[in-house]
């Protein structure tokens, strides 16, 4: 598209902030009714003034260096409250009853960025390219936050705030000529006589040349760090266990990991969302002393891409080998061998065998068992078992690498 204007992935996205509606019509009318989703071929916008697009048009969104179409993306969030085998069944459903092109199915990853940034709770993804014009973003960035926002979203050639690219509105150009311009604290010490300090530049230039070269990275070696231009480090991954039997699920794993506190993960305390991804934060001091890490919780690896595996930093587990038939590595030797081990279960209950026998590898620890709802006896501990969980992680995270600009190649 040539302006955000009538970029569709933005105009979705602000159809969204502002609960507008979204029609699928059978005309390019933007006045033709609403018919299913099968039988039309445009997509009508009704905010901020009624747009309708072919409901082929590709996006900026991009799977596999092919540009996904409007179609599958609108899909995609009509149904993102649909557990992945639901969704597949509703696309199966839908493809048969198409005359016209198939719809798109993301992997998991690009099905979770996608989502997070329609709704607005990401404003950058690595599978989406900038606007046409727009090379390191600025102009996407910014219409994509107005959209969030519900607000109209500017055309690339239109200037987004005093410090934007392109040309200045006259408007604004008679307003900056309006004011009063004021000094820096640069400019307020300099004072009336001008002070020549060209003479520091050759005390300092024997101090300059001897300072050591830094080796240059090469991004383009390393898959785990080639996310997108701004070479943003990728977040770390844990995988829980899928087990029903396991004390750790999405539903406790957050409350445990970041608060440190347990909870049963069928408890009316647990989070009742069915997500199949977590983000949790943890501050490791070693490794990044400034800023908290995002870690990403998953329970199954089904749509891994191999890249994926790199950024594995733990796996939980209840001792049932089944849990690691689509892992990368089955034999639980060779994986605890590359990804560190942690089993949790109650304290004074006897670890399983199999967990045993996975040796040294495989970190236990022990919760105190839960009492009635509101008691808060022995839950002191979790904190500690917690903490211990925490240092397993972030000594092998030194181990393989990460650093706070960087993940590791290979693990």
């Amino acid at each position: 598209m040539a302006s955000a204007e009538m970029d569709p992935l933005l105009l979705l996205r602000q159809s969204i902030a502002s609960s507008s509606a979204i029609l699928p019509t059978a005309s390019d009318d933007v006045s033709a009714p609403e018919v299913a989703l099968s039988k039309a071929t445009h997509l009508t916008f009704t905010t901020p003034s009624r747009i309708s697009l072919p409901i082929t048009t590709p996006t900026r969104f991009v799977a596999n260096d092919t540009a996904v179409d409007l179609r599958s993306i609108y899909f995609l969030w009509l149904k993102r409250e649909l557990p992945i085998p639901e969704y597949n069944a509703a696309v199966a459903q839908l493809d048969s009853e198409l005359a016209d092109g198939k719809i798109h199915k993301p992997a998991y990853f690009e099905r979770v960025e996608l989502i997070a940034w329609l709704e607005g709770s990401s404003e950058e993804s690595e599978y989406i390219k900038p606007l046409a014009g727009d090379k390191d973003g600025a102009a996407s960035s910014a219409a994509a936050a107005l959209a969030s926002k519900g607000a109209a979203a500017p055309a690339i050639g239109s200037t987004v705030g005093r410090s934007g690219k392109g040309t200045l509105d006259p408007r604004l150009a008679v307003i900056y000529n309006s004011e009063r311009r004021t000094g820096d604290r640069n400019s307020a010490l300099r004072g009336i006589k001008p002070t020549d300090f060209s003479h520091v530049r050759k005390i300092a230039a024997p101090f300059l040349s001897k300072k050591p070269v830094q080796p240059s990275t090469n991004i383009s070696s390393n898959p785990s760090l080639a996310l997108n231009p701004k070479q943003r480090r990728p977040d770390p991954i844990i995988l829980l266990s899928p087990s029903a039997s396991s004390l750790l699920r999405m539903t406790n794993a957050k409350s445990f990991l970041e608060n440190g506190k347990f909870v049963p993960a069928d408890s009316p305390l647990a989070s009742a969302e069915g997500s199949t991804m977590l983000h949790i934060n943890r501050l490791m001091k070693d490794i990044d002393p400034n800023r908290s890490l995002r870690f990403v919780l998953v329970e199954g690896t089904e749509r891994f891409k191999p890249e994926y595996w790199n950024r594995v930093v733990a796996v939980f587990t209840t001792g049932q080998s089944w849990q690691f038939k689509n892992y990368k590595w089955t034999n639980p030797h060779d994986l605890f061998r590359h990804i560190p081990g942690i089993y949790v279960g109650w304290r004074q209950d006897k670890t399983p065998e199999a967990v045993q026998a996975w040796g040294h590898r495989v970190t236990t620890v022990g919760v105190e068992r839960w009492k009635d709802v509101g008691s808060d006896a022995g839950r002191w501990r979790d904190r500690e078992v917690v903490d211990s969980i925490w240092r397993v992680i972030e000594s092998n995270m030194r181990s393989k690498g990460w650093t706070r600009d960087r993940a590791p190649a290979s693990i």
